[in-house]
């Protein structure tokens, strides 16, 4: 269980950075600013995925 609750926590993180450095570019680029919001979103709700599996994670080791 913890094996598979590692996979699924390296994936939020992934998605976290992926969904960072997209916004970083947006930002860069002069894209729209609501594309930035939605980014934005979108990264807070990974983030808050990321901890629950984190929370998750440790209670399941111990």
């Amino acid at each position: 269980m913890t094996i598979g609750l590692a996979v699924l926590l390296a994936g939020a993180l992934a998605a976290v950075v992926a969904v960072l450095g997209l916004g970083v570019l947006n930002m860069g680029q002069g894209g729209s600013p609501q594309r930035s919001q939605n980014l934005m979103r979108a990264r807070i709700a990974l983030q808050g995925l990321a901890l629950l599996l984190l929370l998750a994670f440790l209670f399941a080791r111990g």
